[in-house]
């Protein structure tokens, strides 16, 4: 299975396990999560990601975002287990 972003020409294979869902109201607050997970995972997948993110100044959105008052990279990870 491939699976990539639009801004990719071709999807690539997974590099990465699932590190599972999340949720905001705040999309600056979710995105800061998503790459907070990424980079303290133990997934040996990650410096590909965490490359590509690099590379496309992902960082630097996040941080645009916030300063032009999007939202706020704040928040607070609550984890909903389905047992």
């Amino acid at each position: 299975m491939k699976f990539d972003c639009d801004c990719c020409k071709k999807a690539e294979d997974l590099c990465m396990k699932d590190i599972g869902i999340l949720s905001s109201l705040d999309p600056i607050a979710l995105d800061q999560a998503c790459l907070d997970l990424v980079y303290n995972s133990n997934d040996s997948g990650k410096s590909h990601l965490i490359e590509r993110i690099e590379s496309r100044n992902g960082i630097h959105t996040i941080d645009a975002a916030n300063e032009l008052g999007f939202g706020t990279k704040e928040y607070e990870l609550i984890e909903i287990n389905d047992n």
